[in-house]
């Protein structure tokens, strides 16, 4: 599959030209140029809607312009991700076996250049190949305007102003939608969503959106429900598996989120945090030598995701081998430019295991300072918890537990009285 489409995406330091490029890949097949990418991000379908007879070759010019980069935050539209517009190529491709597709990207953005090299999702299932940089201007219509820059209240504005001179289309609803979540306002996003989906009950993307809705809104079963349905209309979409996952896991169903987890993985092998999803439901569910395999993974993929780190912290420390969860709780915290004060707790836990006292005692002190007076109750709550159960596994209090159990005393005078 990885051959069938081809991305030709523009370095600088690359000298053949995309024309040759194209030359060499379309040799012996019928080319048939496609609509314009620039009419992708706000189109419900991006594929064509024939098969063609014989070997044939899909062109696409100018891939760049379907994915306008002014969203930074978790609310990009998912049309402009490229990730969910190529995995509809890939779906087509394999429903027609005589194809090949090219994308020439002459011009891309730097989140188009981070996806080719993440190798996330569909992404390790295609060619990248590197040709001539080009210099153009961007093509595009308004919305691409608004999609590219970085104020959302103009985006927002832009949006509503589409759907109004446009009509009630489900993909500029989905535009609007999303406009509307980056900004904040949740109760129209819920509204507009809705009425996408009730012109287009069949289409991943509004089911998707709306997972992406409901879980800011805290309701996860909706979350679940709209993520499971955006899976079932486009199974090869692994962020929908992963989203499910995520959505199960807090509702505590560990071993439905896992299967979801296992089938995203399966289609976005170098997804770091996927990988450590999987650890983390396997660790719910007690297998911890398989959890710590996955977390390892993850760090395998992205050595400075600090999560990773600290979870096969966590999971060395329940399997009882303190040593090596020291080392990598502390590789968690250099790499961590958020001193995360639960996981410097958990570090001082496990330094009481082996039984440091000064070491614990310090850390312990700096993860509580760096905690309100009014947050800490948790926190001691899990501290005192986990030395009553190391003082059951050595059978004895010693003198690293007895401090840190004077240093619960100490700040739980310090939590304000109700």
């Amino acid at each position: 599959m990885a051959s069938r489409l081809t991305i030709l995406l523009g370095t600088a330091a690359a000298t053949t030209p995309w024309a040759d490029a194209v030359r060499a890949l379309v040799e012996g097949r019928a080319v048939h140029e496609v609509d314009p990418a620039s009419s992708w991000p706000f189109r419900r379908n991006v594929v064509p809607a024939s098969t063609p007879s014989g070997p044939a070759a899909m062109l696409v010019h100018r891939l760049h312009d379907a994915f306008p980069a002014g969203q930074t935050g978790p609310a990009r539209l998912v049309l402009t991700q490229s990730t969910y517009q190529l995995q509809r190529w890939l779906d087509w491709l394999e429903a027609n076996p005589s194809a090949i597709a090219i994308g020439v990207a002459a011009n891309p953005s730097p989140d188009l250049r981070r996806d080719a090299a993440g190798r996330r999702g569909p992404w390790a299932r295609l060619e990248v190949v590197e040709v001539a940089a080009e210099s153009t201007t961007s093509a595009g219509g308004p919305l691409h305007e608004a999609f590219r820059q970085t104020d959302p209240e103009a985006r927002y504005e832009a949006c509503r102003t589409a759907t109004a001179e446009d009509g009630p289309d489900p993909a500029l609803r989905l535009a609007l939608a999303s406009a509307c979540m980056e900004t904040g306002r949740l109760d129209e996003a819920a509204e507009t969503l809705a009425a996408a989906i009730a012109q287009a009950p069949d289409w991943e993307a509004v089911h998707y959106e709306s997972g992406k809705l409901w879980l800011r809104r805290d309701d996860t079963e909706r979350a679940a429900a709209a993520f499971a349905e955006a899976a079932r209309l486009m199974p090869a979409l692994a962020a929908a598996h992963a989203n499910l996952a995520a959505a199960l896991g807090e509702m505590e169903r560990p071993g439905e989120a896992l299967s979801a987890l296992e089938q995203a993985v399966r289609l976005d092998p170098f997804g770091h945090t996927i990988h450590n999803n999987i650890g983390a439901s396997l660790r719910d569910l007690g297998r911890l030598v398989d959890a710590e395999s996955s977390f390892r993974q993850a760090i395998a993929l992205a050595p400075h995701f600090v999560f990773g780190h600290y979870n096969l912290g966590h999971v060395l420390f329940l399997q009882g081998r303190f040593t090596d969860a020291r080392n990598a709780y502390e590789a968690g915290l250099a790499r961590d430019p958020a001193q995360t004060p639960r996981q410097r707790l958990r570090l001082a836990l496990t330094l009481a295991a082996l039984d440091d006292t000064p070491g614990a005692q310090t850390q312990a002190r700096v993860a509580l300072d760096a905690v309100p007076d009014d947050r800490r109750a948790d926190l001691l709550d899990e501290l005192a918890e986990v030395l009553k159960a190391l003082t059951a596994l050595h059978g004895e209090r010693r003198q690293a537990v007895r401090v840190l159990e004077q240093v619960v005393s100490d700040y739980r005078r310090t939590i304000p009285r109700s």
